[in-house]
């Protein structure tokens, strides 16, 4: 994902790419209550605004970077508890988690995660999990 995005600076760009940033911004504050209030204000057409306003983004934006690990887990006390924190003390931050019942002595665990946050890399968060005691198998089913 990190190779779908350039650092640019702005003074190369056109001047409409930041007055998008600035229309949104506008939205998100409650300045303005509609799109076509927001780019008659900052000077564009609404058509340039909806053509950019997904693509365009400013450091302090927070833009999430989430991914989907599917794993299988031993059957055994504090077996999510030993995931959950090497996920915490690798700074990501879980939005769902899904387990199933377990059988044979194993449970099938899906979590996502916004790893916008992240310490290291996605092959570095699998492979601490992967040396994990309670851990059976791990993969990466998405990055986005």
């Amino acid at each position: 994902m990190a190779n779908n995005y350039l650092l640019v600076h702005k003074k190369i760009l056109p001047n409409y790419y930041e007055k998008v940033i600035e229309a949104r911004e506008m939205l998100r504050n409650h300045e303005v209550e509609t799109v076509t209030e927001a780019v008659k204000k900052v000077g564009i057409s609404r058509n340039t605004y909806y053509k950019y306003k997904d693509f365009l983004f400013t450091q302090k934006d927070d833009v999430h970077h989430e991914i989907i690990l599917s794993l299988v887990l031993r059957h055994e006390a504090g077996a999510l508890s030993t995931v959950l924190n090497t996920l915490s003390s690798l700074k990501t931050s879980v939005i769902t988690i899904f387990q199933s019942n377990p059988l044979a002595g194993k449970a099938s665990v899906t979590i996502s995660l916004d790893v916008s946050n992240m310490k290291g890399t996605t092959k570095q968060l699998v492979s601490s999990l992967k040396k994990l005691k309670p851990v059976l198998s791990i993969h990466l089913d998405a990055e986005g």
